[in-house]
């Protein structure tokens, strides 16, 4: 079950949690140092709070009485102002800024001078100090909450240095998986038709060691399927000469019932030589160079061929494209889907039609028995047939399908089969392949 928000690959994973792991570590670390700063500041407001308190208290002592209420708002200060009035009947204020202030005033002033800190209660006013000069005239003192500033250019220095972390961060990890997307690529790219493009062997030790690894094992996997391919080969070419030793023997016999015998199982074994060349031979289609066909006129005239030789394949419908194409691989291609079609339902039929851009379609149908849906895709592997029977004239040699498959592979398409889809009996052979066509 993956999270909504969760990033699907790997590098947005790792910069996520990065990033705000260090948005997080950012954010704590500025409120220790904000409550730390905080703590200190307020530690020295006190400290020179009771001393300018203590200064204050002794000028106004020494001055008449008649004077002390012009000097009261020159000794204001930013945070608190001094003021001649009779102090409220309210309770200290328990609070820790309260004692405090209490505590640091008591101690820069005589003894026997008591000191109260109360809250009064009044809007802009934090604290009220009420203590009494030596003549006995009350003092208050109204005191703020003293609050700490942040300067705008500390919060940009710490949004600049987070980004730049993050970027950091976004770096290191495209570092890190930038191998993993190309070690993806290369094992997409490759392929008994294409050639091994080695991977770079450079970078960390790591990296290197899976390059040369992925290196080590394409070589041994392409050199095994070039072995499987020139064996299938070289063995359905090397049966053709006994066979055709058998046939001219064959034709030696006196019998005729045997005669005919041997000669239906050396024409069942010499189709099943031709195509066993054939299958091997079909991963050499991207040897054939891409050229700019008239994809109508192919299809036309692969039906018109089939047509001149009696057999029962018609075009439905074609729009006019031109597509780049291996024009002799793709030919092979229909016509194995159009040959299975004969073989097991009796008639063909053929359209051409654009798909998705960049992309078009050929459509083989016919109205035979379709395929189950469970093996729709096992008999596009060599060798499965459906047909339970051993008779190859029914059952067929399980490479048809696989043949057109490889092709369609090689021309970088895919072939897709399932019943039709205008839900009429039969299968749907689609051939889906790349390329730009330029309706005309």
């Amino acid at each position: 079950m993956t999270l909504r928000g969760w990033p699907r690959s790997l590098f947005g994973r790792i910069l996520l949690v990065l990033a705000l792991g260090l948005a997080l570590a950012h954010a704590l670390t500025f409120v220790l140092a904000f409550t730390e700063r905080s703590m200190t500041m307020r530690r020295a407001m006190v400290s020179y709070f009771a001393s300018d308190v203590a200064s204050s208290v002794a000028m106004l002592e020494r001055l008449p009485a008649t004077e002390r209420a012009q000097w009261v708002d020159r000794l204001a200060r930013r945070n608190y102002r001094f003021a001649l009035a009779e102090p409220l009947d309210a309770p200290a204020d328990p609070s820790q800024l309260a004692r405090l202030v209490a505590s640091a005033v008591a101690a820069t002033l005589p003894t026997d001078r008591p000191v109260q800190v109360i809250d009064p209660h009044v809007p802009g006013i934090e604290l009220r100090l009420q203590l009494r000069l030596a003549d006995g005239t009350p003092l208050a003192v109204d005191m703020d909450e003293p609050r700490l500033q942040i300067s705008p250019w500390v919060l940009g220095a710490l949004a600049l240095q987070l980004a730049l972390l993050v970027g950091l961060c976004a770096w290191a990890v495209r570092a890190a998986t930038r191998p993993l997307n190309t070690l993806a690529d290369a094992a997409d790219a490759l392929g008994a038709d294409r050639p091994t493009v080695p991977l770079v062997e450079d970078g960390p030790r790591e990296v290197v060691r899976a390059a040369v690894a992925f290196n080590h094992m394409q070589q041994r996997i392409q050199a095994h399927l070039q072995e499987r391919m020139q064996i299938l080969a070289a063995v359905s070419h090397d049966l053709q000469t006994p066979i055709t030793r058998l046939r001219l023997r064959a034709d030696l016999l006196d019998d005729p019932v045997l005669q005919g015998k041997l000669h239906a199982d050396l024409a069942e074994m010499q189709s099943l030589v031709e195509e066993g060349i054939a299958y091997a031979r079909s991963s050499q289609a991207v040897r054939e160079p891409p050229q700019r066909v008239d994809l109508r006129a192919l299809v036309e005239s692969i039906a018109c061929d089939y047509a001149d030789a009696g057999l029962p394949v018609q075009l439905l419908h074609a729009v006019d494209v031109i597509c780049d194409t291996r024009p002799q691989a793709l030919r092979r291609l229909l016509c194995n889907l159009v040959d299975n079609a004969l073989k097991f339902a009796g008639a063909a039929e053929l359209t051409l039609e654009a798909g998705a851009p960049g992309q078009w379609l050929v459509r083989v149908l016919d109205h035979g028995p379709g395929i189950p849906p469970a093996a729709l895709s096992a008999v596009l592997q060599p060798y499965v047939r459906l047909e339970d029977s051993r008779n190859r004239g029914t059952g067929g040699t399980g490479l048809g399908l696989a043949i057109a498959n490889e092709l369609a592979q090689a021309l970088g398409g895919r072939l897709a089969l399932g019943p039709r889809a205008d839900g009429a009996q039969g299968l749907e052979a689609r051939v889906e392949l790349p390329g730009t066509p330029l309706l005309q």
